[in-house]
């Protein structure tokens, strides 16, 4: 397993209404690298951060994730989710996409 995967995907609305799933550190890093710099404050600031130090160190990946979900949360884009997304269910009870 990625030592830098989150334990559970943080889903983020991004343009156009499409829902992103933020699985990993590089992830959470690419989604903050591209946000508005318009748009960027302290919360922005704060979980940029805790990504950067989760990469670089031995920072807690939890730690940045929930730092991710703070920004996400803040920023309204953060989609909780009650079911997971169509492309992620299984199928047949074995997972995967039907071919």
């Amino acid at each position: 397993m990625n030592d830098r995967m989150f334990d559970s995907p943080v889903f983020v609305k991004s343009g156009n209404s499409l829902i992103q799933e933020i699985a990993c550190i590089e992830d959470a890093l690419e989604f903050l690298y591209e946000w508005p710099k318009n748009r960027r404050g302290p919360i922005y600031d704060t979980a940029l951060r805790a990504c950067q130090k989760a990469f670089d160190s031995d920072y807690p990946r939890n730690a940045a994730r929930e730092a991710f979900c703070g920004f996400a949360k803040s920023a309204k884009v953060l989609e909780e989710l009650s079911a997971p997304p169509p492309w992620m269910a299984s199928v047949g009870g074995r997972g995967g996409l039907a071919a």
